[in-house]
């Protein structure tokens, strides 16, 4: 891939406890002794920076990302470099910081970058003509659980894997649910036999399938993409559970961009048409316009899931 680079040198990736995830998002404030800059030129950059986090393993989101960097390249007129960065928290600070021009983010990660430095959700994606999705609870269809009440009266035998512990369906949304149950409050109180956090979406899917976990959390645009290109996945799979709907992954800008910058970003991604594009985000069928207000909700439960801390 020309111009592939995975970053892992950023202070905010962090650890979740044995997993080798990063820790609950309000850990990751910009230091209080550094402001975060009101200007940067990155206008003046000679490349433009695009970052994405690892909603699924980097392998099957590479030819995608490679199309998209030169598709930019193209309409934007300009070198362009798109980076898959090691998780969410990096994305946070490069965006926070002005280190780079783009970013696509979770739900739950973009309220933390606009709560902490006014960055501006821009951009969306669209999958069925829909620009929402949902969190499932999935198990294998071998399983006899036909719902979540079912699997939680032997919770203390489920092993359970999450996404990664800053995804909106992954995690938050999912975790917030369980703990206003009574069975999750985080990875070492629980009442299940086991909580682990498989790093990505694609990977929990894997950890189901193969009855690795006997259930696990999980984006519905990337399952039914996964689905759609593995049919013995589609024959392994049960939804026991879904969240209220949430609004896609935004793509979002430094607060300080200007409004002609904002258009032409915009208008570049509404010419794309690219199959291997639109795959790798949900299978995606256009990218459409998002703002703030779209992720009222998110902030919601993240400050009431204490992942969010605000000034």
């Amino acid at each position: 891939m020309k111009k592939w680079l995975i970053m892992f040198g950023l202070s905010f990736a962090l650890t979740a406890c044995g997993s080798g995830e990063p820790e609950t998002s309000e850990n990751i404030e910009p230091p209080a002794e550094e402001e975060i800059p009101a200007e940067e030129a990155t206008e003046n950059d000679e490349v433009f920076e695009v970052a994405v986090i690892p909603s699924q393993t980097v392998g099957e989101m590479e030819t995608g990302l490679n199309n998209l960097e030169a598709h930019l390249s193209e309409q934007l007129n300009r070198e362009v470099k798109v980076e898959s960065y090691p998780n969410y928290n990096a994305v946070v600070e490069a965006i926070n910081y002005n280190h780079i021009d783009l970013a696509f983010l979770g739900p739950l990660t973009y309220v933390i970058a606009h709560e902490q430095s006014g960055a501006q959700a821009i951009l969306t994606q669209e999958i069925d003509d829909s620009p929402y999705y949902y969190s499932y609870i999935i198990t294998h269809q071998d399983n006899e659980w036909e719902n979540l009440e079912g699997l939680l009266e032997d919770s203390a035998d489920v092993n359970f894997a999450f996404a990664s512990i800053s995804s909106t369906s992954g995690h938050l949304m999912p975790g917030l649910h369980l703990r206003n149950l009574g069975y999750y409050d985080d990875e070492t109180n629980h009442k299940f036999n086991q909580i682990q956090f498989a790093g990505s979406h694609d990977v929990v899917a894997t950890l189901v399938k193969e009855k690795n976990v006997d259930a696990g959390a999980i984006d519905s645009a990337i399952l039914n993409e996964l689905m759609e290109q593995d049919k013995t996945l589609e024959e392994s799979i049960k939804v026991l559970w879904e969240s209220d709907k949430l609004y896609q992954y935004p793509w979002v800008v430094p607060a300080q961009m200007d409004e002609e910058e904002i258009k032409n970003i915009q208008e570049a991604f509404y010419e794309i048409t690219d199959e291997e594009i639109l795959r790798i985000f949900g299978g995606a069928s256009k990218f459409v316009e998002a703002d703030d207000a779209k992720y009222a909700e998110v902030l919601e439960a993240a400050r009431e899931f204490n992942m969010l801390s605000l000034e």
